[in-house]
């Protein structure tokens, strides 16, 4: 059980200590997981943008994650998706719907700054929690596809099946601090789990001024 997670985030950035120095880019799943990031951070030296992904809700159960959408338009389609008689018109249609979110998002987030650049680098891909792993599954191929030199995900908590199903094999490393057996939701293991808003984001990730690191002489 954590406090809150501010309290995870410390935890996390305790147990990535071992990064510190390597000037690492961490990148957070909006949106609980950005005030997470910039504490992870700031603990490793590094430096904090976002990686935007939409999960695609099952019919009727929005919050059932059946697949995800990245930034590029790939969709990521989970396995029991299928099990629930999704058909391909249904995924389309979501998607479209929810690549929409992503560009206002990151049009809101970032203010035209274009991503900072993973390609070559340490990156950490950070979430408050994982169940179905479709988000972190969608976000952990985006970021690969730009051909960083090292990806990891940080976890706080997750349900073990999903992680070594969604997770495992796309990461070179995975930092989760907990796999309890009995989950239900990522909400249950922090005692004070507040909604993070858009306005938290903005100010969070414009207080970082975030940019891309320059070369010094």
């Amino acid at each position: 059980m954590f406090d809150d997670r501010e309290d995870a985030a410390r935890q996390l950035s305790h147990a990535l200590r071992h990064l510190r120095g390597s000037r690492p880019l961490v990148l957070a799943i909006p949106r609980g997981a950005v005030p997470m990031a910039r504490i992870i951070a700031d603990a490793l030296d590094g430096d904090l943008d976002v990686v935007l992904v939409r999960k695609l809700g099952a019919p009727g159960n929005p919050e059932l994650a059946i697949g995800a959408v990245d930034e590029a338009g790939t969709v990521h389609v989970g396995r029991h998706a299928a099990t629930l008689g999704v058909g391909s018109d249904y995924l389309a249609a979501q998607a479209r719907q929810q690549l929409d979110v992503i560009r206002e998002r990151r049009h809101a987030y970032c203010a035209g700054r274009p991503p900072l650049n993973p390609n070559g680098r340490t990156v950490v891909v950070v979430d408050d929690g994982l169940a179905t792993g479709a988000t972190m599954h969608a976000a952990l191929l985006a970021v690969r596809a730009q051909q960083p030199a090292r990806l990891i995900c940080a976890l706080p908590v997750a349900a073990a099946d999903s992680l070594r199903r969604e997770v495992r094999g796309i990461a070179d490393d995975v930092v989760c601090l907990s796999t309890p057996a009995d989950f239900y939701a990522v909400g249950q293991f922090y005692r004070d789990f507040p909604t993070v808003t858009d306005d938290e984001v903005i100010a969070t990730l414009r207080a970082g001024g975030a940019t891309e690191p320059t070369d010094t002489p």
